[in-house]
């Protein structure tokens, strides 16, 4: 008898716990006779030995709830493993395998949750460990490589486009000139910013510039593309990802001294589109405002694509088939058969080809000049955020599962 431990790692999106459902789901429904154990802020509450049983914790009634809840119910971390395979972490981490009895291992994540399934895998091939690694894909960022799409990409998306169609609409009340600058989570690929083309309801329409990390940024050609939008409108929504960057490579946003670094050495990109706000106020002399839609985007439950939700689902439930079919060292991937009608499959791709590489958004779906999104893209886009689900409402208020 063999238990399967699961664990959520990096930043937590509107659909995480949808994966969880779907592993812990398709775990019963295989007649497993060992348990399925969560573990508590991933890989370093492992080691602490911070592990709940959910199979004995949750009842169906919670398992429902759990597809619909945002955040990661079992907490989160960003613990990145040694690159040594010789440190002693690795045999404390085993030993707790054996302790624990697990025979497979899920991890949901996005590219350093990766880095960690491979690392694991291939300590467990050099010490002859049976146990099996999958990783679940997981990011609003979209970035992983082998795979159509991610997981919480999708939610993310819809609630960018959402949420920048009304602050457009709030942009038009007036008749003096503004700038509206909104900036968007995306360090170096700018597929969450790209869905900001959704918000227009015409051609034409706001936002009327979009600037991605794929392409260099110069604020003399943003002054020049203002000029250019100004002689449409007098209001102008700018959509910017937190990464853009200038031809030199310097982010914009550390053209002030606020960058600072995360645990993993990332720059923390916040503060570009303040830093855009004051240049247009300073060059235009008009009103001026940005607006960071930061963890929103990835939180926002109720704004949640049903199609991302079954996805993510479907991922978590294919983890754990792949495992029990005896595959490690792998993370389950999506290929996309049709745009319509939208048809994806699921296969395992070898995570080693994985981790540590990064998908960019498409330059061929960028317009020549760095400022917009060509249509092209909408046909990938637009299948990903159909669909709403049906939340559990209790006094005007969606109601989501809590960990006590």
């Amino acid at each position: 008898m063999k238990n399967l431990i699961i664990g959520q790692s990096g930043g937590p999106t509107a659909v995480i716990n949808a994966s969880l459902f779907g592993a812990v789901k398709a775990w019963k429904e295989a007649g497993q006779p060992g348990h399925a154990l969560g573990m508590l802020n991933g890989i370093e509450g492992f080691l602490a030995d911070q592990t709940v049983d959910l199979s004995e914790t949750l009842s169906e009634h919670d398992l429902a709830l759990l597809a619909h809840t945002p955040a990661a119910y079992l907490g989160s971390c960003r613990y990145k493993l040694p690159e040594d395979l010789q440190d002693a972490v690795y045999p404390a981490i085993f030993d707790n395998f054996r302790e624990m009895n697990i025979g497979f291992f899920l991890y949901i994540g996005g590219n350093d949750s990766m880095d960690t399934v491979d690392k694991l895998s291939r300590y467990a091939a050099m010490t002859k460990s049976d146990v099996r690694f999958i990783g679940i894909p997981k990011t609003i960022d979209n970035d992983l490589v082998l795979t159509d799409h991610t997981p919480g990409f999708a939610s993310a998306a819809k609630y960018v486009a959402a949420t920048v169609r009304e602050i457009t609409l709030d942009a038009s009340v007036y008749q003096q000139r503004a700038v509206t600058i909104v900036e968007i989570m995306g360090r170096h690929a700018g597929w969450l910013t790209a869905a900001s083309v959704l918000a227009r309801k015409f051609e034409g329409d706001n936002p009327y510039l979009i600037y991605l990390p794929e392409t260099p940024f110069s604020l003399e050609q943003f002054a020049a593309d203002l000029e250019h939008a100004f002689a449409k409108s007098s209001q102008v929504v700018v959509c910017v990802s937190e990464g853009i960057a200038d031809a030199g490579g310097t982010f914009v946003c550390e053209y002030s001294d606020a960058a600072k670094l995360d645990s993993f050495g990332h720059k923390m990109l916040t503060g570009c589109g303040e830093i855009l706000e004051s240049f247009v106020r300073e060059r235009f002399g008009v009103k001026a405002r940005s607006i960071e839609l930061n963890v929103s985007q990835r939180c926002s439950g109720m704004l949640a694509s049903e199609t991302d939700i079954h996805e993510a689902a479907l991922a978590g439930a294919e983890g754990v088939r792949a495992a029990l079919a005896g595959e490690t060292g792998k993370m389950i991937a999506f290929r996309r058969e049709a745009d319509d009608p939208y048809q994806i499959t699921c296969l395992t791709q070898n995570v080693t080809a994985i981790c540590n590489l990064e998908k960019k958004f498409p330059r061929e779906w960028i317009a020549p000049a760095g400022n917009d999104i060509l249509p092209a893209f909408l046909p990938y886009i637009l299948p990903l955020i159909q669909g709403e689900p049906e939340h559990t409402i209790v006094n005007g208020l969606p109601c989501y599962l809590y960990r006590r």
